[in-house]
């Protein structure tokens, strides 16, 4: 490779952003073809790093694969390797715990999770729990279900998400089971799943999927403005007037949070530069 194109491919990767005022805004994977030969990444950056460029453009991505199956220890540990310091990763629990019949009998399964993940070490975010449509719920099972989760493991915190997409089990008594516990309760701005915008936990986690393929930016200008408004309330510790709720807004807190803000699915292709336009906007 000519001396200039070395100097111009190491450039890209000098450019870490950080969170603002403890935003973080990011896309779900990072290995999608579409996103190749300059939609995202630039042309001739080869697949094995993609994650390193992916994590120098973003503060943040939700990852997939755990979702579907088992990574090896060595694997998380090297893709902390890849990602800077600051970056940080979420990650989906693996399925088969969260199809279980009985969620209360899986605590080897959580364990073995959570026992490989944590090499992750300081880039390791939120752990999202997705139950799906079609999965009904029985209340006191989910509830010792919750009882397993660790608040902590290998010396670190952990945060739990719940993404229950079961209508029928999103009520108060949902959210007071999520606050006893301290976890968040997605926000999804969807028409497909339950969006509610309750905060339940010290941290806010928020899945946009409306991304368009006719904008560039997957979200048109005023509607990243918006979400950039509706990012710094709930870091300074409110919560925004203008989304759906299930019970009335509780009192504003001056305890600042954390917020994690994906844009996921629908026009996928757009995914990145829209993480990066609200970014730019915060």
């Amino acid at each position: 490779m000519h001396s200039s194109r070395i100097i111009e491919m190491t450039e890209l990767f000098d450019s870490t952003p950080r969170p603002v005022q403890g935003i973080r805004t990011g896309i779900g994977g990072w290995t999608y073809a579409p996103w190749r030969g300059g939609a995202f990444y630039p042309q001739g950056l080869v697949q094995r790093r993609e994650l390193e460029y992916a994590s120098r453009q973003l503060t943040a991505i939700e990852i997939n694969g755990t979702y579907y199956g088992t990574q090896k220890p060595a694997t998380y540990a090297k893709w902390r390797d890849e990602t800077p310091a600051g970056f940080m990763f979420s990650a989906k629990a693996p399925r088969r715990i969260a199809e279980s019949r009985k969620l209360a009998s899986t605590r080897v399964q959580v364990e073995d999770f959570i026992g490989g993940i944590v090499e992750l070490g300081d880039r390791l975010g939120p752990l999202v729990w997705q139950f799906d449509v079609g999965r009904k719920i029985d209340a006191d099972d989910f509830a010792a279900f919750l009882e397993l989760l660790p608040k902590q493991a290998d010396g670190r915190s952990l945060r739990h998400v719940l993404d229950v997409r079961d209508g029928d089990f999103i009520n108060a008594s949902y959210l007071a089971l999520a606050r006893a516990h301290g976890m968040a309760t997605v926000f999804t701005d969807s028409t497909e799943y339950p969006s509610f915008a309750d905060v339940t936990a010290d941290f806010v986690y928020a899945r946009l999927m409306r991304s368009r393929s006719d904008v560039v930016t997957g979200y048109e200008a005023p509607a990243l403005a918006q979400w950039a408004k509706r990012a710094h309330v709930w870091a300074a510790g409110g919560e925004p007037d203008d989304l759906p709720r299930i019970e009335p807004k509780l009192s504003t807190s001056t305890t600042s949070r954390d917020v994690f803000i994906y844009f996921i699915s629908a026009a996928k292709e757009r995914n990145p530069v829209a993480a990066m336009a609200l970014h730019t906007l915060l």
